[in-house]
C-alpha cells in the first residue's frame, strides 16, 4: 500500500510540474500569433497579454492621445540604428481603452526611456487591450 501512495505521490508531483504551459509567443516571430488569436485578449488586461511573450521586450512607449497604444519591439535601440534605413523591423502594437496619458519619456530616466519595466506593467498591466497589430518582420 505504501509503495502505491509513494508511486501515486511521485506520478501527481511529476504531472504537475511537466503540464504547465507553455507561453505563445516563444520567439519574436511567433508575435503573430498573438494577432491569429486576437479575440483571446480584447477586453482583457494588457498583463494577460504579456504573460504569453518570452522574449525581453527590448524597446518600448506608450503613445499618447486616441486611440492610445503600446508599441512594443525585440530589439534594441542600437540594433534598430544598425539596420539600413526604411528597413521594417518587427512590431507589437497593442491598443488599449484607457488614455495612456502617464507615458513621457522626457520623464523617464534617460537609460531606461524606452524600456518596458515592471513598474510599467504594475502600472499600465490593468489596462483593457482593444486590438492587436503586427508590424515589419524580422
Amino acid at each position: 500500500m505504501k509503495s502505491v501512495l509513494k508511486t501515486f505521490a511521485i506520478l501527481f508531483l511529476f504531472a504537475n510540474n511537466s503540464c504547465k504551459a507553455q507561453q505563445m509567443v516563444q520567439t519574436p516571430n511567433d508575435v503573430y500569433k498573438l494577432k491569429a488569436n486576437e479575440q483571446q485578449f480584447i477586453n482583457k488586461p494588457l498583463k494577460n497579454l504579456l504573460k504569453e511573450i518570452k522574449p525581453e521586450i527590448k524597446i518600448a512607449f506608450g503613445t499618447l492621445g486616441y486611440p492610445s497604444f503600446f508599441s512594443f519591439r525585440f530589439i534594441s535601440r542600437e540594433e534598430m540604428n544598425r539596420k539600413p534605413f526604411g528597413s521594417n523591423t518587427l512590431g507589437l502594437f497593442v491598443y488599449v481603452k484607457e488614455p495612456v496619458d502617464e507615458w513621457d519619456n522626457s520623464k523617464r530616466p534617460k537609460e531606461i526611456e524606452f524600456q518596458w519595466t515592471k513598474e510599467d506593467v504594475e502600472k499600465y498591466g490593468d489596462f483593457t487591450v482593444i486590438r492587436i497589430k503586427v508590424i515589419g518582420k524580422d
